[in-house]
């Protein structure tokens, strides 16, 4: 364990401070705390070098980019003098200038991918997707009950659900594009599907009430947001217990491109991270299968999770 003399000396500096402060909001890049803190890229890098160094920041390689966030494991006496030097700086005029920005960029994350999404309502289905195939959507649909109340977690305009609809009792479509839910819901209503209820809203934090599901759906869904744990966590919060969760989304892959093409957040994800994701929020019988490689580059490979709400 180092000494405290250490740490206290790392968090006396107030550009690593500020640094932290703002990660221990979010997880950022260094794009994005240069943004946040108005500071050169080289200063930020240089910081987050002693941070890093000093185990107190851990960082994480999605393609070309780095992210940036607390470390999991700091230890507790670390974490104490974290905790005070960060409510001590808190009321200063920096500190509070810096949430502004942060809250500016986060929005703008938001928008980005929502702006894509309103581009391209109406059109989805028709548009080359990374990773929906005929072959991963027959797996998927194997889960399928009828006569249950399900959720859509980033349904856009709802392929899925529009299917479901037809025999369960209740369908939720929930996406953060106010377009794709407008035209949902003219779908719905084309169809005559009185069951399919299209909302507005945030996977991360849905308006719907808990336990309120039987089963939960994340279709290609989960590399668009912004903390997939915290949407995994959410599915867990809205199913009863016995529930299903069920994901279909891409492999960790390593197309850059996908950022810009199909405002992707994430390249896709390792099984073991959605194992990890899907038991840390509390599932049981926790199962992730590639389902699907497509032949042409750049050869996405599709993952099939799904965990279980255990009973009470």
């Amino acid at each position: 364990m180092k000494p405290a003399w250490d740490t206290l000396k790392t968090l006396a500096d107030p550009t690593r401070l500020r640094i932290l402060n703002l990660l221990s909001r979010d997880e950022l890049s260094v794009a994005e705390l240069q943004e946040a803190l108005g500071m050169a890229q080289s200063r930020i890098s240089s910081q987050l070098a002693v941070l890093r160094q000093s185990e107190l920041v851990a960082d994480r390689r999605e393609g070309k980019k780095s992210f940036y966030s607390l470390s999991p494991d700091i230890p507790a006496t670390e974490a104490a003098l974290l905790k005070a030097a960060l409510a001590a700086a808190a009321d200063s005029p920096e500190t509070q200038d810096d949430v502004a920005n942060l809250d500016h960029v986060i929005a703008k994350r938001r928008r980005q991918a929502e702006e894509y999404f309103n581009l391209i309502a109406g059109r989805l289905g028709k548009n080359y997707c990374p990773g929906r195939s005929w072959e991963g959507i027959g797996h998927f649909l194997l889960y399928l009950v009828p006569k249950i109340r399900v959720v859509d977690l980033g349904a856009g305009e709802g392929l899925i659900s529009q299917l479901l609809a037809r025999h369960a009792e209740h369908v939720y479509c929930v996406d953060s594009s106010p377009r794709m839910v407008e035209v949902g819901s003219e779908l719905a209503k084309r169809n005559k599907l009185d069951n399919l209820e299209y909302i507005h809203g945030d996977i991360e934090d849905t308006s719907l009430p808990d336990q309120s599901v039987h089963l939960a759906l994340l279709s290609q869904a989960l590399h668009h947001a912004l903390r997939p744990e915290k949407a995994i966590a959410e599915a867990f919060r809205l199913l009863k217990p016995g529930g299903r969760l069920v994901i279909l989304d891409l492999k960790e892959h390593t197309f850059e491109k996908a950022h810009e093409l199909y405002a992707d957040r994430w390249l896709g994800f390792p099984e073991n991270k959605l194992h990890h994701w899907l038991k840390a929020a509390g599932f049981e019988n926790v199962e992730v299968t590639a389902v699907a490689k497509e032949e042409v580059e750049p050869q996405f490979e599709t993952l099939l999770a799904s965990g279980v709400r255990p009973k009470d």
